[in-house]
């Protein structure tokens, strides 16, 4: 080992590099930011390190899939479920929880939503197995249903979801919509602006 490396692997903080490589691993965080984060964590008091490492235990416990919708929630049903004003005839299908915190934005949309958790993916291993479609055919048995909006983002698998869902809806006679091509293809909705959002839903398309 040269000198230079040797010096810096003897200046290795390991609890400290292991902050920075867990951060790291979190999606959209690269090394400077990891490290920033890291420096950050290390300079909090004890109190405040302390609430961080709980308030991460206690969303790791108790937040799990909504009964009915496969939404976060921390209870049996997410808010949305359990809100009697919403038009339980009409379902958005996004892929995942943030999409309905977006939509949710928008004001526009007043029904319920069902979230798949993904994508099919063939390439990814994602298959329709992988995903919240069977929970979402068991919503539809009871005729309350009357259209399935597909909110899948605008890129390959999200096409390819929609389709796959789109067919196995079809002889059900339920309505089955697309979202107006208002968002751009490759984009998701979790970065789409309210105007965008809302126009998409208006224009929604049956496929």
């Amino acid at each position: 080992m040269c000198p230079v490396c040797s010096d810096m692997a003897s200046y290795t903080v390991a609890p400290l590099s292991r902050l920075v490589d867990e951060f790291e691993s979190l999606p959209g965080i690269g090394h400077k930011s990891a490290q920033r984060l890291a420096y950050h964590v290390i300079g909090l008091s004890k109190e405040k390190a302390e609430e961080l490492a709980s308030s991460i235990l206690d969303a790791h416990e108790k937040i799990h899939y909504c009964r009915i919708c496969c939404n976060l929630t921390d209870q049996e049903l997410c808010p949305i479920c359990r809100n009697e004003e919403r038009d339980k005839s009409v379902i958005c299908v996004v892929e995942d929880p943030r999409d309905v915190m977006a939509l949710e934005r928008t004001h526009e949309f007043h029904a319920v939503y069902h979230v798949l958790h993904g994508a099919i993916s063939p390439l990814s291993g994602v298959g329709p197995d992988q995903l919240c479609i069977k929970e979402l055919l068991a919503r539809l048995s009871n005729n309350e249903v009357k259209e399935v909006i597909m909110a899948t983002n605008p890129t390959v698998e999200g096409e390819a979801t929609a389709m796959y869902i789109s067919r196995l809806l079809k002889p059900m006679g339920i309505k089955v919509t697309r979202l107006a091509y208002g968002i751009p293809v490759g984009g998701d909705l979790e970065y789409a602006d309210e105007v965008t959002l809302s126009r998409a839903i208006e224009g929604r398309n049956e496929i």
